[in-house]
């Protein structure tokens, strides 16, 4: 399962690394303007219009497969084993009774047990 995490976040990474490097390749739309009026922008690797089809597909592409490595870390990362029982009942805090308190406060005729921490905060303000 962590080897499957690891590839879909090597796979991400790559993506995010291609979308920028297309994204910064790709010229604005202001930019067919001046190739019109003969600015010498036109002569590209791909021709005049060639390389905005080809790098917006592949953008696109990236942009998809980057949704969908982010889709399948969310869902790992929020996958948690379930294990039988509640959270109450994996708690390790002691039942009043199991600690020798009896239940309502009442003594039964032993000594009861003084909880080591007061009640309220009143007893911890000192006086003056």
């Amino acid at each position: 399962m962590s080897m499957f995490v690891s590839l879909i976040l090597v796979v991400q990474i790559l993506s995010a690394l291609g979308m920028i490097g297309l994204i910064l390749v790709q010229h604005g739309k202001g930019a067919d303007m001046g190739a019109a009026f003969g600015s010498g922008g036109s002569g590209s690797l791909f021709g005049a219009s060639g390389s905005a089809n080809f790098l917006s597909r592949t953008t696109g592409v990236l942009a998809a497969l980057f949704f969908v490595c982010t889709l399948a870390l969310a869902y790992f990362g929020n996958h948690r084993p379930t294990s039988a029982g509640s959270v109450l009942e994996r708690s390790s805090v002691v039942a009043p009774e199991a600690a020798g308190i009896p239940a309502g406060g009442a003594s039964t005729g032993a000594a009861a047990v003084a909880p080591a921490v007061p009640a309220s905060g009143v007893d911890q303000i000192p006086a003056k």
